[in-house]
């Protein structure tokens, strides 16, 4: 599946978020890797949003299915 990703910048601005230690450095590779994590997690996502809201009979998914699947994304990532 190819389309939109995250930059590079975003994603190491949400790693710092989490590093306790200030000089804690993340690789170009390692970079790359989580952005794709990011990916398709937000794509798989977005898909069990939209299944959610189809067995709901809802034509646009919302945040009350996104948090219906969420506890399950959870445990599957």
């Amino acid at each position: 599946m190819e389309g939109a990703g995250f930059r590079k910048e975003l994603v190491s601005k949400l790693l710092r978020l989490h590093f306790r230690d200030g000089g804690t450095r993340v690789s170009g590779d390692a970079l790359q890797l989580m952005a794709e994590l990011l990916k398709i997690f937000v794509t798989e996502a977005a898909v069990r949003g939209a299944r959610q809201a189809q067995a709901e009979d809802v034509a646009l998914v919302g945040v009350d299915q996104l948090e219906k699947v969420l506890p399950q994304l959870l445990l599957d990532f």
